[in-house]
Formats: C-alpha cells, sequence, structure tokens
C-alpha cells in the first residue's frame, strides 16, 4: 500500500517521521484488517507508474500514509 501511494516507509523511518513502534503499529493494523481482499483489489488497479492519489477509505494506515506523503513534501520544499 505504502509503496502505490509513493510513501517510502524505510525513508520516513531514517529520517524520524516514523519510528519503530509506529512501523510495528501499522504493520499491525494491517495484518489485523478484517478486509485484505478490498485492499488487494484496491492494489490491482495501479501499475506503479503514477502513485495514487490516497489510501482507500478502509485502509487503517490511510491517515499514517497521509502524514508521511505530507512529512516527504515538506522535506522536498525546505
Amino acid at each position: 500500500m505504502a509503496e502505490v501511494l509513493g510513501v517510502d516507509m524505510t525513508a520516513a523511518l531514517a529520517h524520524g517521521a516514523l519510528d519503530g513502534e509506529d512501523w510495528r503499529d501499522a504493520v499491525l493494523r494491517c495484518t489485523c484488517c478484517d478486509g485484505p481482499d478490498a485492499c488487494l483489489a484496491w492494489l490491482a488497479n495501479f501499475d506503479g507508474a503514477v502513485p495514487a492519489l490516497a489510501a482507500p477509505g478502509n485502509c487503517r494506515n490511510a491517515a499514517l500514509f497521509d502524514h508521511l506523503r505530507r512529512e516527504a513534501v515538506s522535506e522536498v520544499r525546505a
């Protein structure tokens, strides 16, 4: 999901926008989701050439991904 959204989780971790606990929590939110088929269907619509604008509404990590995208844009502008 992060990759399709253009979010580099490793870079976010390296730059302090994300810590290990945040990463763990994101993985747990995803793996405990009761709708993985909806995510897989949504992800199938993207080839990776252009990042998706936002995670689907049912994504438990949508707010985190949005935050990390804003952080990445802020770093580029700085």
